[in-house]
């Protein structure tokens, strides 16, 4: 398996929608992860969105954002039949390493819901679960 990582390009961000559906990864694609938003977010940060390629096909994707003090990990998806292939693990590396570039070194991740395979995924890359905060939200619609 000849894995690469690299930035998506612009014409990829469909694909990258396509993963996350395949992947069961809730989205919103009439809000913020509508394909105009994407390219938005993409083209201020195109170095933080990234693909993993097996063969020259999509498999892996990642969206890492950089706030100024820390930086995050988000939309983190693997094809499920390219999974338990350490495609997830080189995702996270090459996000941190992105965001290391950037001057960061503090880490973040916010998982929904139950998924016990990225809980495992960053659990055993040494990303601690902080007990004592807690996530609040105000959303202006459910699609943002």
């Amino acid at each position: 398996m000849a894995l690469q990582i690299r930035p998506l390009r612009e014409g990829e961000l469909h694909a990258m929608m396509r993963v996350w559906e395949s992947a069961g990864l809730l989205y919103r694609p009439t809000g913020r992860d509508s394909l105009e938003r994407l390219k938005e977010q993409r083209k201020a940060c195109p170095d933080l969105f990234l693909g993993a390629f097996v063969n020259e096909r999509l498999v892996g994707v990642a969206i890492a954002s950089d706030d100024g003090r820390k930086g995050w990990i988000n939309r983190l998806a693997v094809l499920p039949e390219a999974r338990r292939h350490g495609i997830g693990t080189a995702m996270v590396e090459e996000c941190e390493r992105a965001l290391r570039a950037r001057g960061r070194g503090v880490f973040s991740i916010l998982i929904e819901g139950e998924n016990q395979a990225s809980e495992n995924l960053f659990l055993g890359m040494g990303y601690k679960l902080e007990e004592d905060i807690k996530y609040y939200a105000k959303r202006d619609s459910q699609s943002v």
